[in-house]
């Protein structure tokens, strides 16, 4: 399923032109790779420059370029076609040995030019094109000593290059005579044939499938979905791909398709790449037409990283609340199809492979009722944020000191699942914020938000008997939402009468009265009354309105307190904290407008 709907994907990019053009994705056989300098020679195979294709960033970055794919090298000698590292195509990569660097900053590496140089001797020699016959005349030439006669920049040391004729436009790789004898070579490699479990057509089965890189953390050389290096593996004598066959041509399809959308993360406004956690997320549509499938794609990137702009924010929120609402999508937004395919698909490092951390196929008309239901499980009144959180967003509140490198991957994985897929929020993450809250005391409103989330989708689910309001409810008689009333009530009477203090009841005995109130409360209690005692003195009408509400809560609540909470209860003892808290706020604006 994840294979085939990349190919699919690969069929409608390489339909589409990007700004400059250019097919979204290069044809088969070919690959987008990051190339450096490209070495301008004449039609006597003369090195006549050495032009940069780097970026205009403040640090210059290789430029993309749709090239012959590159060949895997887990171990050996094997130099691409018509284009390579300067350790290949010169013969010269930079001294490792940072003491000799300054001095000798290039050593010579025969042996890999060598194998580029009569790789392409044998390949050329007999073709009558004047770029290939110049790249001849170039490497039959070429000494890596050269590299410092003809003052190359140093920068060039260990960067891909590619070759052009006369000028640096008229790439060699791209001369019809190079393409014609590349797709030559493609179909002379001896690939047994069989039965691809993507297309469904016999063809020549991929013995090792292009690597796919840009996935968070891996390796740089890329890593595999589908790999067989070790006996182990293996099945019925088979070796490598034949284990699980795919076409060349598929393989090609599903790798390039995955490696655009990777590259995407950084490119575009409205890419096709989230990370979160440890987990490359990428997604993409599947409709009638590109530009429903654009308009489904846009939608989910800005749902999933809001817009900092309010108004666009605000607009793609407003559908997600009327979804929520049970208003039909097409109705809210024309442009958005519920019939769309869509798919997400999680990738985590594992060495030189990839594991899925989660896949999701779905129509988009599910996704936004998922989506919908996420926002619903989250609200509080009054809100907890100005502009809406982002997942990561909200992780961060379960972080150490708040930094994204101590979020558990795990967890993160979790959530994004039960944000996608509508099913119930990961239990860790309700004792993660629990645990941070008592490292802390910080009870914020992006906290509370998701401790209601996780129990209200657990009540919605059948797990628990008992939902949680989104507001304070003053006839709730659950023991817990209660306690944590209770103890924002002795929070404000110790503030009215005593002020601000370097260690209020919240900073000293929050974990404790969460976790047991049994040990806590009588002595807290206790403490209420000296300090009710000395705001009638004071603040009369406050004492009053405290000792209500004080009152009121304290009989719905057991003659004793009880000894210990579960992790739900805390969670809702936490809410209930929240929500008592917020309405004295409330109450506090209220009287300032009145009085102004």
């Amino acid at each position: 399923m994840i294979l085939a709907s990349l190919a699919r994907y690969y069929r409608r990019l390489a339909a589409e032109n990007d700004d400059m053009g250019n097919p979204k994705v290069p044809p088969y056989g070919f690959s987008e790779e990051k190339i450096g300098w490209i070495l301008v020679l004449d039609k006597e195979g003369r090195l006549k420059t050495a032009v940069p294709n780097l970026t205009a960033d403040k640090k210059p970055q290789p430029k993309l370029m749709s090239v012959p794919r590159p060949e895997k090298r887990t171990s050996g000698i094997k130099p691409n076609f018509l284009w390579d590292k300067t350790a290949y195509a010169l013969g010269v990569e930079a001294n490792k040995n940072k003491a000799e660097a300054k001095e000798k900053p290039f050593t010579p590496s025969e042996k890999t030019f060598d194998a580029f140089k009569q790789y392409h001797l044998d390949l050329l020699q007999n073709s009558e094109d004047e770029g290939l016959q110049a790249l001849c005349r170039f490497l039959q030439n070429w000494q890596p000593a050269y590299f410092a006669a003809e003052n190359l920049p140093i920068e060039m040391l260990d960067a891909n290059i590619a070759f052009s004729l006369e000028k640096p436009t008229a790439l060699i790789h791209k001369r019809e005579a190079a393409q014609t004898l590349w797709a030559g070579c493609l179909k002379s490699d001896e690939a047994l044939e069989g039965l691809c479990l993507i297309s469904g057509d016999t063809a020549p089965i991929a013995r090792l499938h292009p690597a796919i890189k840009g996935v968070f953390g891996g390796q740089s050389s890329g890593g595999s979905i589908i790999s067989f290096n070790k006996e182990a593996f293996a099945s019925f004598g088979k070796e490598q791909g034949a284990n699980a066959p795919v076409s060349e041509q598929s393989a090609f399809a599903y790798t390039t398709a995955l490696n655009y959308l990777l590259r995407q993360r950084n490119q575009e406004a409205n890419n096709h790449c989230l990370t979160i956690g440890d987990t490359s997320t990428v997604f993409w549509a599947e409709a009638d037409d590109s530009t429903t499938a654009q308009a489904a794609e846009g939608f989910f990137a800005q749902v999933f990283t809001p817009p900092d702009d309010e108004q666009e924010s605000a607009k793609i929120f407003n559908v997600l609340e009327q979804i929520g609402k049970g208003r039909p999508l097409q109705e809210i937004a024309p442009e958005l199809s519920p019939n769309t395919r869509f798919y997400i698909l999680g990738l985590a490092p594992n060495a030189a492979r990839i594991s899925v951390r989660f896949w999701l196929d779905t129509t988009f008309g599910q996704l936004a009722e998922n989506l919908a239901q996420h926002w619903q499980d989250l609200a509080l009144e009054p809100c907890a944020w100005k502009t809406p959180p982002s997942i990561w967003r909200l992780l961060l509140q379960t972080a150490v000191l708040g930094k994204s490198e101590n979020i558990s991957p795990v967890l993160a994985g979790e959530m994004t699942r039960a944000v996608i897929c509508g099913t119930p929020y990961p239990l860790s993450l309700l004792s993660q914020l629990i645990t941070r809250i008592r490292a802390d005391g910080d009870v914020n409103g992006l906290r509370v938000a998701m401790m209601k989330a996780v129990l209200q989708r657990r009540f919605r689910k059948g797990f628990i008997e008992e939902g949680v309001p989104m507001s304070l409810n003053n006839e709730s008689t659950n023991r817990a939402y209660l306690l944590g009333r209770l103890f924002a009530v002795l929070e404000r009477i110790q503030y009215q009468a005593l002020g601000e203090l370097n260690a209020g009841i919240a900073d000293r005995y929050y974990g404790s009265a969460s976790a047991v109130p049994f040990s806590v409360f009588p002595r807290l209690l206790s403490g209420a009354k000296h300090h009710l005692s000395r705001l009638r003195k004071d603040k009369a009408g406050m004492a009053v309105n405290l000792d209500k509400d004080l009152g009121e809560i304290i009989a719905k609540l057991p003659e004793t307190f009880p000894r210990h909470l579960s992790i739900d209860e805390q969670g809702r003892f936490a809410i209930g904290y929240y929500h008592q808290k917020q309405s004295y706020f409330a109450k506090k604006e209220t009287a300032e407008t009145i009085e102004n």
